[in-house]
């Protein structure tokens, strides 16, 4: 693939990391890049200053590694919150500027200043602590995205609490074993919200998970819909009540760097959902960053990602964008309805500058044809941004010359939950392949391992980290041997993230998707998404996952589950034919024994498809594990019944 954008003027003189650069006489992004890695005190002790974190009072040291690089602690001495950064200090002097947008399904506008937002804040803060909420609580957030988003999470950090959102659209099950894990004392909901023009039952699922949890005391309900909803008496709160008297100041507690902040479960790609934890430094220093330089946000941006709070991308965007003073985006509902047209509105409404999405989203927006993108200004954008899943480059080039006129460049992260953190991101300052995730981001010891663990390019290897970052989780909510087993047994003092990545010959870093899921032909590995690419490059392929299956002579052969595009009718002669595109494209040894026609793919929340449930479903298992991730948990037996 050939470069098809290069860095402009613009991003040369003005952006934040060119900034940074000059302040510290650094000539070029590579020489920054290097220097990072090289020196993480430095880089994170000149990224503190440089992006005005403020502290109540200073650390003494950046980085304390004696308990072993598995539990290294940031910042040491150092006391400080994220609300006071993201929130509080803002009130005063940017008291008017708008700090959050969000829009309904049914198009209501809510928008919340900095001077409201802190305010709203320090009332929910104090309501928390009439509760008998205290430091190290955990409050669960079991809430659509909406302005009390926001407000609860920071509220919950004023006060020394710890915040656990859990995406709203889960089951009972699945939001009562994240509560129990924490042992929270509140769990914050509401009566419903909309999607899809129909009213979601929030609060029925709230109450039923709550019975299962008997740490939980109290359940805030905010009111969205104004619908009658089951209630607990003793038990329930209205939001509105909570607060009704309280005052608009509420003391900012001083926390110690490494007091939690965040307990994040991951999605269960893998299996039972991991409970990271996260300090107030680290994702505070992190977070804005990541937001401030390879994003290159400023105050004046308006940044808008399609995510939902249950997703790092969630706390990611809220404490980073807030934390810089511009202005957030969040939305209710389905990203197309009532219209396929719906972000394209939002972004010219709000003149958004800055969108991210997934993958799979681009996907299925590029089914609804170009003729949605007609008509709509989308001039405001200079950035986009994505996660979550290997990209396909005619997704990639449809995102990037459709969406963002080819003068936009793709911000493709790559990092994870535990992280809350891309460690894999290309810079504004540095060319751009289709699909590449750039290279290691700043002060991000990235590296690609073979089977060896010797660092390998021009072939598909490990990815791993070589050195901490302050937003590594401090380990797994109640299981630590766990984080060992899972993230630092593979290689003594190396970080083993679970992805396949590749370096290419001119130094482009690719993500290939996750190493469990690799499959093995006659001895030969293949990562899935270069299958699924394989056969995307079909002009009928909407959707493609590859799994590997079990054969008796080479080990194992390749099945494939196809998502056709609209008016694409299935047929012998069509699998045939997507049979010879991935021998033509990989390689006869790579040709899919079979490929079968679905109407969807099981998909988690956040849009990744699971290759992992799909092979057990294919192979007959029973027992599957945590399904509550799941969007579509339906398309497993769609798979069952196509298998």
């Amino acid at each position: 693939m050939s470069i098809v954008w290069k860095p402009t003027d613009h991003y040369v003189n003005k952006s934040n990391m060119s900034r940074f650069m000059r302040k510290h006489g650094i000539q070029t992004v590579e020489d920054l890049i290097k220097r990072s890695i090289d020196d993480i005190e430095w880089f994170w002790d000149a990224a503190s200053k440089d992006l005005n974190i403020e502290w109540f009072k200073p650390y003494e040291k950046v980085l304390d590694t004696s308990k072993g690089i598995e539990w290294a602690r940031w910042f040491i001495g150092g006391k400080l919150n994220i609300a006071h950064n993201c929130v509080d200090r803002h009130a005063a002097a940017k008291r008017d500027k708008v700090a959050v947008i969000w829009q309904g399904e049914d198009g209501e506008v809510k928008k919340l200043s900095y001077g409201t937002l802190c305010e709203e804040v320090n009332r929910f803060a104090d309501g928390l602590k009439s509760l008998g909420v205290t430091k190290g609580d955990a409050v669960g957030l079991y809430l659509p995205m909406s302005p009390q988003v926001p407000i609860a999470m920071f509220g919950a950090f004023k006060i020394g609490a710890i915040c656990v959102p859990i995406f709203s659209g889960f089951g009972a099950s699945a939001v009562a074993s994240r509560l129990n894990d924490v042992r929270a004392k509140i769990l914050v909901t509401t009566d419903g919200a909309l999607r899809k023009g129909k009213n979601l039952q929030v609060k029925k699922e709230a109450d039923a998970a709550a019975d299962l949890v008997k740490s939980v005391e109290q359940v805030i309900v905010s009111k969205r819909l104004g619908i009658e909803v089951p209630w607990s008496s003793g038990r329930d709160i209205w939001w509105d009540d909570l607060v009704k008297d309280k005052p608009r100041e509420c003391p900012t507690a001083q926390l110690d760097s490494e007091d939690v902040s965040l307990v994040l479960y991951s999605s269960g790609t893998t299996g039972k959902p991991k409970g990271t934890v996260h300090t107030h430094a680290g994702p505070l220093i992190e977070c804005t960053k990541d937001v401030a330089y390879h994003f290159d946000t400023k105050e004046e941006d308006v940044f808008f990602w399609v995510t939902d709070i249950g997703w790092m991308m969630g706390p990611w965007m809220l404490i980073g964008t807030l934390n810089l003073a511009s202005t957030v985006v969040l939305f209710e509902g389905a990203f197309d309805y009532p219209q396929p047209d719906r972000l394209w509105k939002i972004i010219e409404d709000f003149k958004v500058t800055t969108f991210g999405i997934s993958p799979t989203l681009v996907r299925l927006l590029m089914r609804y044809g170009d003729q949605q993108l007609t008509g709509h200004d989308l001039s405001s954008l200079r950035m986009l941004g994505s996660t979550g899943e290997p990209w396909d480059p005619e997704s990639w080039s449809w995102f990037f010359e459709k969406v963002g006129g080819s003068r936009c460049p793709i911000i493709n992260i790559s990092g994870g939950t535990e992280l809350i953190a891309p460690h894999l991101s290309p810079s504004p300052l540095s060319p751009l392949k289709p699909c590449t995730v750039g290279g290691p981001g700043l002060a991000m010891d990235v590296d690609i391992f073979n089977e060896e663990g010797k660092p390998v390019r021009g072939e598909v290897g490990y990815v791993v980290m070589k050195k901490p970052c302050p937003s590594m989780t401090k380990g797994f909510w109640n299981d630590p041997q766990r984080y060992i087993e899972t993230y630092w047994s593979r290689w003594p003092k190396i970080w083993y993230h679970g992805d396949w990545g590749l370096v290419d010959n001119e130094g482009f870093w690719f993500v290939l998707g996750r190493a469990d899921d690799t499959i093995k032909v006659a001895g030969r590995r293949v990562g899935p998404g270069e299958v699924e690419s394989a056969l995307m490059e079909h002009p009928s392929v909407s959707e493609a996952a590859a799994i590997g299956v079990p054969d008796e002579v080479k080990g194992e052969d390749i099945a494939c589950f196809v998502v056709l595009k609209p008016n694409v009718e299935a047929s012998e002669s069509l699998r045939d034919a997507l049979k010879d595109q991935v021998a033509t494209a990989m390689g006869k040894t790579f040709r899919p024994r079979d490929v079968r026609f679905v109407r969807q793919l099981p998909k988690t929340r956040s849009g990744k498809v699971v290759r992992r449930l799909i092979r057990s479903r294919v192979l007959g298992k029973t027992e599957l594990g945590d399904l509550s991730t799941l969007d579509n948990p339906e398309a497993l037996d769609e798979i069952a019944k196509a298998a």
